[in-house]
């Protein structure tokens, strides 16, 4: 039995792109999150206890499936003990017996799948605090200091430390405000 088992990410929020696969590759089954949250993985939990030995779970990519290398390991220690194997279409991956991979390649997928890890988890916080109110980057300077630093600049009667030691303005940041 073949089952697919999908959530949203970056790219697919509505998870079409990943049914879509587990259509063209004949899954008997899909379990489908409606929520790309690490906690409550109520759809794979339900996979994994359909899973018998000799089935096969599919995912669209190693991101989809896990949120960290941890994680991953856990899942696919689950499938071992189950007799079940894994195949990952984005990073071709197929853990069925007779399948090899070169090092360098079992290295590369384990670095995107850090990597995608990481921006999915960046993003979502990014995005929490913009709904928060937040900011991301550097605060902005006053703009008092600035206003008052340009002058002081355009009336040449100051140089750039004593611009910055009454404004607080750096050099760079008063540039960065005179190119616009």
């Amino acid at each position: 039995m073949q089952i697919g088992y999908a959530r949203p990410i970056e790219g697919d929020i509505n998870c079409d792109k990943q049914k879509e696969l587990f259509i063209d590759l004949n899954c008997d089954e899909a379990y489908i999150e409606s929520h790309s949250s690490p906690k409550k993985r109520e759809e794979l939990k339900s996979a994994l206890a359909l899973l018998a030995p000799g089935d096969r779970l599919i995912v669209k990519s190693l991101h989809a499936l896990a949120d960290s290398t941890r994680h991953l390991v856990e899942l696919l220690d689950a499938l071992e003990q189950k007799g079940c194997t894994l195949y990952s279409h984005h990073e071709q991956i197929d853990t069925a017996p007779g399948n090899l991979f070169t090092f360098q390649e079992i290295v590369q997928c384990l670095a995107d799948f850090q990597s995608d890890s990481i921006s999915a988890k960046t993003k979502a916080g990014l995005t929490v605090a913009k709904e928060k109110g937040m900011h991301a980057g550097r605060p902005r300077k006053p703009d008092a200091n600035v206003k008052k630093a340009i002058k002081m600049y355009e009336s040449k009667k100051y140089n750039l430390a004593e611009i910055k030691e009454q404004t607080g303005i750096s050099k760079s940041t008063l540039y960065r405000y005179l190119e616009n």
